[in-house]
């Protein structure tokens, strides 16, 4: 090695003897691998020294047996968020993009180092994950049904903020990109390959072979965007794939859920530009998106809130309170438009909030909004009646 490599914690690297390194994600002390502030770093200070080293390639793999990657890690976007929306308004735009730009930062100095990278993928790599798939030249999924590739940030009222919404339509068109952007659509197996999201799909056991044997066979360390033969989509005909979809999302939406019209902004300003400049763009809107209270109400009611009542189910644990708030509340299910109808709601409510804590309140924020159709842009009533009263 010309250089040392980075010390690391959420990652090891693994030396070969036939010259690759694999970059092997496994978080210390947890079931899953996430993107902690401590990962993206570590990923950082890696992709610098890669373009120092001497080894031939690089294989990404998880070190965990259940997935690739899960994404972010959740409660420290929520800590970020909180510190966002307490700096004074116009400071708010530049501490959410310098904050969240370093992951975008990392994934393009890796895919740009000028060493062949492959990810061998045998779980779920969703969000943050995808994204790391997405910036390696190559990648093998095993044809698992628990190994697939999704981006769901969209779910919880975010966009993919890490190139996400550059990679995949530039790699599967944008079409075909829609559905796993807006929808937080997911492609395993022979659909993944058919779209083009993955170059091989392998007998689950076989993918790191399989990785191992492109990366050493020479190949080209470079995207297909950074190739002197790509050609960016001019803006006109980007806009003509953008503008319908965007006309059917606004009219299904009522622009309340603003994520989905985000990522369509994302594709349609950065598609024509040149990646450094699109990533940027992205960056951009996804600092304004941050910002807004709708994407902490999904995700304190629609992943955390959702997370808890599942394990509840399952253990049948569930406590009483939340079917009693459910039938509190059943007879005003089908107004939640009226803003007369949702402060019946939190009046209904209140009668709960003094006696139950946050976490009991976002469990019963989730079964009426997954029961009843309450707005999940909105939280829940729980949440709305706070909201109310700040």
């Amino acid at each position: 090695m010309t250089t040392q490599p980075p010390a690391m914690e959420q990652f090891r690297l693994e030396f070969q003897d036939n010259g690759l390194v694999h970059l092997v994600f496994d978080a210390p002390g947890r079931t899953m691998n996430v993107f902690s502030n401590a990962a993206i770093h570590e990923l950082k200070a890696f992709a610098a020294w890669l373009g120092t080293s001497d080894v031939v390639g690089v294989l990404i793999r998880s070190g965990k047996d259940n997935a690739f990657c899960a994404g972010a890690d959740l409660t420290e976007l929520g800590v970020a968020y909180d510190m966002i929306v307490a700096a004074p308004a116009r400071d708010r735009f530049n501490i959410a993009f310098d904050h969240f730009f370093p992951l975008s930062a990392a994934l393009r100095a890796l895919e740009m180092a000028g060493k062949p990278v492959a990810s061998a993928i045998a779980g779920l790599a969703l969000g943050g994950g995808c994204e790391l798939t997405l910036a390696t030249h190559y990648r093998v999924l095993a044809d698992s049904p628990k190994a697939a590739l999704g981006l769901p940030e969209s779910l919880v009222g975010l966009l993919p903020g890490a190139g996400g919404t550059q990679r995949l339509p530039r790699l599967v068109g944008v079409e075909a990109a829609l559905p796993i952007l807006l929808e937080g659509g997911r492609l395993a197996g022979e659909a993944a390959l058919d779209a083009g999201l993955v170059h091989a799909v392998v007998p689950a056991g076989e993918e790191i072979a399989a990785a191992e044997a492109w990366l050493l066979s020479a190949p080209v360390a470079a995207q297909p965007w950074d190739q002197d033969d790509w050609l960016d989509p001019g803006p006109a005909s980007v806009s003509a794939r953008i503008d319908p979809v965007r006309a059917k999302m606004m009219a299904e939406t009522g622009g309340f859920y603003p994520a989905p019209i985000a990522i369509l902004d994302c594709i349609e300003f950065g598609l024509p530009q040149a990646f450094d400049g699109a990533i940027r763009s992205e960056m951009a809107i996804f600092a304004h998106l941050i910002q807004r209270p709708e994407p902490r109400n999904m995700i304190q009611t629609l992943f955390l809130g959702k997370t808890d009542y599942d394990r509840h189910v399952r253990k049948e644990s569930l406590p009483p309170f939340v079917g009693d708030v459910v039938a509190a509340l059943r007879p005003l299910a089908g107004g939640w438009s009226d803003p007369a109808v949702r402060a019946e709601a939190g009046d209904a409510v209140g009668k709960w909030a003094l006696s139950l804590g946050a976490e009991e309140q976002r469990l019963a924020d989730y079964a009426v909004v997954a029961e009843l159709g309450y707005p999940a842009y909105l939280g829940g009533p729980f949440a709305s009646r706070r909201a109310a009263s700040t």
